[in-house]
């Protein structure tokens, strides 16, 4: 059976795509599923940012085949893991869980590098031309911290 880890920004279209495409790279495929989703229907269908998919091909990640999706409550069922992006869409998630074991499950994504301090990924959306490149730098960071505990504990 295979551990389930759920990415989740707004709108699914640049960090969470980023963010699961960076984890499933660094994860065996046949022990781990990483998907994500957005606290937002704006982009139902989507493909991620043309931003987002340009800086994971340049670091050769493909997520151009990824669709964004809403996040549903449905989803505490069937993830292991969830990992917001920032403390807006943590609130939003949190909302939606109707247990602790559903709220244990929700941690602040930077808080794998930084404990308990509540350091947001940045929306690179309407930021800085090089904000894609940034953010895809620190996920890639944090992912590589998020696989070896995983990996670690699940094989």
């Amino acid at each position: 059976m295979s551990v389930k880890i759920l990415m989740i920004c707004l709108g699914n279209i640049c960090r969470s795509p980023l963010a699961e495409g960076i984890l499933a790279s660094k994860l065996p495929k046949n022990k781990f599923k990483v998907d994500s989703a957005g606290t937002g229907a704006w982009h139902v269908g989507h493909k991620p940012d043309y931003r987002s998919i340009a800086v994971a091909k340049k670091n050769k990640i493909s997520i151009s085949d990824q669709k964004g999706r809403q996040f549903s409550k449905s989803d505490f069922d069937s993830f292991d893991y969830i990992y917001v992006m920032d403390n807006s869409n943590y609130d939003d998630v949190i909302q939606l869980a109707e247990s602790q074991e559903q709220k244990q499950k929700v941690q602040l994504i930077l808080n794998e590098l930084f404990p308990n301090e509540k350091v947001d990924v940045p929306d690179p959306y309407f930021g800085l031309p090089n904000g894609f490149e940034i953010v895809y730098n620190m996920l890639d960071e944090v992912c590589d911290v998020i696989a070896k505990k995983l990996i670690d504990k699940h094989q």
